[in-house]
């Protein structure tokens, strides 16, 4: 979205931050293994830990930096067990096949697989911003823009809140 801003590309005064989302720290849903918070993380115990490959992943990214900014990050990288994308870190906690995992509060409420442990603190990763905007050369502006209000009205919020999201300010 910054990039089509910046080459103004976007129709003006229709960039809006419509949601958030948060980082959790999940495990499978039976597992034994009593984790309350990220830095526990660290103890021998825990083996392997599924998280987005980094490098095009986005929650993978802010799983380093929650790691990095809790100083842990280097006690973790070998059980790191990288996933393509969010679904298939889920997957991996999901299936037992990793002690824990890092995904989306949205994803992992999607599944009736996994235990939410823990969200990380909003101060130890960049927010996690979903914007939407009007594209200038839409041939529909005028059927973009209700959209856009759609996506805004009170409906939307609540379900978007029901599936974790948060929603911008």
């Amino acid at each position: 979205m910054d990039n089509l801003e910046k080459n103004n590309l976007l129709l003006p005064n229709t960039r809006k931050n419509l949601l958030l989302n948060q980082i959790a720290l999940i495990t499978p849903k039976n597992n034994p293994l009593s984790l309350t918070n990220f830095p526990q993380l660290v103890q021998p115990k825990i083996t392997l830990i599924a998280i987005g490959e980094a490098r095009s992943v986005p929650a993978g990214q802010y799983a380093l930096e929650v790691f990095k900014n809790l100083g842990i990050l280097a006690s973790l990288e070998s059980k790191f067990v990288y996933g393509n994308n969010v679904r298939e870190t889920l997957t991996y906690v999901e299936t037992g096949n990793v002690d824990a995992g890092i995904v989306y509060l949205t994803d992992a409420k999607s599944s009736d697989k996994v235990k939410v442990i823990a969200i990380a603190d909003k101060q130890l990763h960049t927010p996690i911003i979903y914007p939407v905007a009007v594209i200038k050369n839409s041939k529909s502006q005028q059927i973009a823009k209700k959209y856009l209000e759609s996506l805004q009205s009170e409906t939307a919020r609540k379900i978007f809140q029901k599936y974790g999201f948060g929603i911008a300010k």
